[in-house]
């Protein structure tokens, strides 16, 4: 069994940003030899998710609307007492998920017609990095 870890690196410029890395992690994968096998790409920050969705913009304005309906910004959670204004980053970072697992197959990424794997950055403005864990056989 081959590994290979890489990292991918944020800074964004607004609070919340989805970002579309299907390329990059491909990239990775491709580098790493791995012809048959998974990838983990997975949000290293617990403000920050990974998830795999499909890539139109009216789609992820529907996530960004819905997930402040779930979890809206400026209200007073329990999590400010602490010092803290980012309890709805936490809280809209559970609902996405922090990882994803990918297959592998004959050295590429094996997503569906209209599957695209995404950064969501939700208490954004800093630098932030994921993890891209490719294993499997060469």
């Amino acid at each position: 069994m081959r590994t290979h870890t890489d990292y991918l690196w944020f800074h964004t410029q607004k609070r919340q940003e989805f970002v579309r890395i299907t390329d990059d992690v491909r990239q990775i994968v491709q580098a790493s030899g791995v012809r048959d096998g998974m990838a983990l790409v997975s949000a290293m920050h617990i403000t920050a998710g990974v998830y795999v969705n499909d890539w139109e913009s009216g789609l992820i304005e529907d996530f960004q609307v819905w997930l402040e309906q779930l979890a809206p910004a400026g209200l007073d959670y329990r999590h400010h007492q602490t010092g803290e204004d980012n309890a709805d980053a936490h809280l809209k970072r559970t609902i996405m998920g922090h990882q994803v697992m990918v297959p592998i197959t004959n050295g590429d990424l094996d997503l569906g017609p209209w599957e695209q794997i995404f950064y969501a950055e939700f208490d954004g403005r800093r630098r932030k990095r994921v993890i891209v864990k490719v294993m499997g056989v060469a």
